[in-house]
């Protein structure tokens, strides 16, 4: 007997399903279903990715028209500017807070944030500690401006969502950690990521 693992849609499922049983020869199927993500965290994934693309517009405006003149420049809401600076400062960072991860030196909380691991090595170098903590502590920062952000844009959050929101960013986090990242469950318990 065969064992076959298939992670696609329900559709592909049972047609493949009718496809081995009309072939007549006994197969064993092991079906992971993969949920799909609840609206919740569509509406707050889409507001985010939307903040993202503000950034890169931003990022992107020409100051000079066709004719070669200076283009004013369109003011950009403070709250939306901060939100697209903590975006680009989270881009920065982003290579410091992965190897943090592989270190042990951060670990994704259950609120969404990142938390500071004293290691050995940090320990015995306290600029690499200092320096951990710095950039763990504008990462923490940056995410809280940013899901902020994303429940002022969104009609359908107000800021008593936010634990939700956060909630559902730390589910995310821990879904993308990699295999050695320290994460910590919804219970409180800390694990490293299999």
């Amino acid at each position: 007997m065969k064992s076959i693992q298939i992670k696609l849609s329900l559709s592909f499922l049972i047609g493949a399903i009718l496809l081995f049983s009309a072939c007549g020869k006994l197969v064993d199927v092991n079906v992971t279903v993969i949920d799909q993500k609840t609206a919740l965290e569509n509406q707050i994934l889409g507001s985010y990715e939307e903040l993202g693309n503000e950034m890169v517009l931003l990022a992107s405006v020409r100051s000079v028209d066709e004719n070669g003149k200076l283009k004013p420049v369109t003011k950009t809401p403070p709250a939306k500017l901060k939100a697209i600076k903590a975006m680009q400062r989270m881009e920065f960072n982003r290579d410091d807070i992965q190897r943090f991860k592989e270190m042990g030196i951060a670990g994704e909380k259950n609120d969404g944030f990142l938390i500071f691991f004293e290691t050995e090595k940090t320990q015995k170098d306290l600029q690499l500690k200092a320096f951990s903590q710095t950039i763990i502590n504008e990462e923490n920062e940056d995410r809280e401006t940013t899901l902020n952000r994303v429940i002022a844009t969104n009609i359908r959050f107000s800021p008593k969502d936010l634990p939700k929101v956060k909630k559902v960013y730390a589910n995310l986090n821990r879904d993308n950690a990699l295999p050695g990242e320290k994460i910590q469950l919804e219970d409180g318990a800390w694990t490293v990521k299999k």
